[in-house]
């Protein structure tokens, strides 16, 4: 009596109607059902037939002819109570399952089954038949509830056609619909548990047993990829026709599924990646992969790549990506062979740290005549202060100027010997922690040259001044004659190409002279120092000829 009561306790426990597919599990006595991995097992009660635990177990009746063949039972309706009975996970009906999202950014839709808006956010859960829409620039990655994740990246479009589960064991049966670009699944392996996964797409099937694969829909062929574990390919409603190993992709065409070819190898930093960039545009440069007509880059907060925010393509190996802010990141690059298909990537860490942003420099650049050299630079907006370095080595190993709080963006230097020197400067500026100090500018090296020599007069008989002074082959030059020291009344301003000029004879007084030079590379030297220049009055005969005796000429005043 007893046995025959726990018997009818459970089927009535177990009564779902199995017309409905997501009928809710029934509640079974745990010494009656064991669930493992990929098969569940049942204790056969007093008076149990196969049809009634198909019926039970499976939601179908029609299953306990399988059920006999797998556990050999010839009679089911004098099956010994405790018989172990085993059903495979392949019989169990479904449960829903359900994506979660991991992690999004950008600009990206979604439709439930329903065709209503879903409002996404981290955590947000999707259902079976949602449909994703990711605009430019824009990532999704969802996970699923055993471990598998899906990416999403810029310009596709993918459907959730089936999220469902085996009942009892929990195993996967995912189908995911590529409708537009591309999906890269990394899905747990499903070998044990007897799981399914499988992307499918207008013209082919990818089905995969735990393995790491990118599908890409381009026009009128389909890109399978596959990093690790394998991948059966198939076109629509056909048999399996390839099985891409770990290194290998494929293309598939109306014309069929193509052969299995190797995917390019991981490209390699031309130098060892920077790993703190200093410019808002962040430069990855690799050394050009044989065989590649394109490169991809990924950039994602976390080192998995699941949270990508960014991502860029460039026919040449330098690839450039804006619009990141100050942090740390993971960069992905791969090459694409001539085909299109993806090759293995080459994943590293860096750090952004590109503000405050430098000012840009203004001088000195390339050269320098001035025997009190000033640097200049632009001023930043939010600075609260300039750290200006100047050092004799472009490594700036020997600095020889370290001025790390200047209010102004100038610097006057005074005198420094002659030779080649470096400087750069970078922006303080005001942060709620204190000061925040960006990177330095780019660096600027300049010759600190010869100032003009003085220039020497000669005061000749005929009545002009002959000034001459040391040039350099290539240089043009620019002659002020002031009658003060500013130069604010001028009584000559002259170009010459050669390093002399001739002055008729001016009125007598005090006049100042300075020069400038026009080097042949286009740079314009500082005006000399000015010198003062006095001018005599003379004695002239009666055709104003200086009048002259054996010492020289006569002058007023003597």
């Amino acid at each position: 009596m007893r046995s025959t009561f726990t018997k009818l306790a459970l089927l009535a426990l177990l009564s779902a109607p199995s017309s409905l597919l997501f009928a809710a599990p029934p509640a079974l006595d745990p010494a009656a059902l064991q669930v493992d991995a990929a098969t569940i097992t049942y204790r056969a009660q007093l008076g149990d037939t196969l049809s009634v635990i198909a019926d039970q177990l499976t939601g179908n009746k029609g299953n306990w002819v399988q059920l006999a063949k797998l556990n050999r039972i010839g009679n089911d309706r004098t099956i010994p109570i405790g018989t172990a009975i085993i059903i495979p996970v392949a019989l169990l009906p479904d449960d829903p399952s359900s994506a979660q999202v991991a992690a999004m950014s950008g600009s990206i839709d979604a439709t439930g089954a329903d065709g209503r808006p879903v409002a996404l956010g981290i955590g947000t859960t999707l259902t079976e038949g949602a449909i994703i829409n990711t605009g430019s620039n824009s990532f999704l990655t969802l996970s699923l509830p055993d471990q598998s994740h899906i990416a999403i990246p810029s310009n596709s479009q993918v459907k959730l056609s089936k999220l469902r589960s085996a009942r009892y064991t929990k195993s996967p049966r995912t189908e995911i619909t590529l409708l537009k670009g591309r999906v890269e699944s990394k899905v747990s392996p499903l070998e044990k548990n007897k799981g399914r996964f499988e992307v499918h797409s207008p013209l082919a099937v990818a089905g995969v047993r735990g393995t790491d694969f990118r599908v890409d829909l381009v026009g009128d062929r389909v890109l399978t990829e596959v990093l690790s574990g394998g991948v059966a390919v198939a076109k629509k409603n056909k048999p399996a026709a390839l099985t891409l190993r770990a290194g290998q992709g494929n293309i598939t065409s109306t014309k069929g599924v193509g052969k299995a070819v190797a995917l390019l190898p991981q490209p390699e930093f031309t130098n060892n990646l920077p790993q703190l960039q200093e410019r808002p545009t962040v430069r990855f440069t690799v050394n050009p992969v044989s065989g590649a007509g394109g490169y991809r880059a990924q950039v994602a907060t976390d080192a998995s790549l699941s949270n990508v925010i960014s991502e860029a393509e460039s026919d040449s190996p330098e690839i450039k990506i804006n619009g990141l802010e100050d942090g740390k990141y993971f960069v992905r690059i791969t090459a694409l062979d001539q085909a299109g298909l993806e090759g293995k990537p080459l994943i590293a860490a860096f750090t952004l740290k590109a503000r405050p942003e430098p000012p840009i420099s203004i001088e000195p650049k390339n050269k320098s005549r001035s025997e009190n050299l000033m640097f200049s630079w632009a001023e930043v907006a939010n600075a609260q202060a300039y750290h200006l370095q100047v050092a004799s080595d472009a490594e700036f190993s020997h600095v020889i100027i370290d001025e790390a709080a200047l209010s102004a963006a100038q610097f006057n230097a005074g005198k420094l010997a002659l030779g080649t020197y470096y400087w750069r400067v970078a922006t303080i500026a005001a942060t709620a922690g204190g000061r925040d100090q960006g990177p330095y500018g780019d660096q600027q090296g300049f010759s600190l040259l010869p100032a003009l020599q003085i220039p020497k007069i000669a005061d000749t008989v005929d009545g002009d001044l002959s000034f001459r002074w040391t040039g350099e082959p290539g240089q043009k030059f620019v002659v002020e004659i002031g009658r003060d020291a500013g130069f604010s009344s001028l009584l000559l301003t002259q170009d010459t190409a050669t390093p002399e000029i001739n002055v008729p004879r001016p009125a007598s007084g005090t006049y100042f002279i300075h020069i400038k030079a026009i080097d042949a590379d286009g740079y314009v030297s500082p005006f000399s120092p000015a010198q003062k220049v006095y001018i005599g009055s003379r004695w002239v005969t009666s055709d104003g000829s200086p009048l002259l005796n054996v010492g020289g000429t006569t002058q007023a005043g003597y």
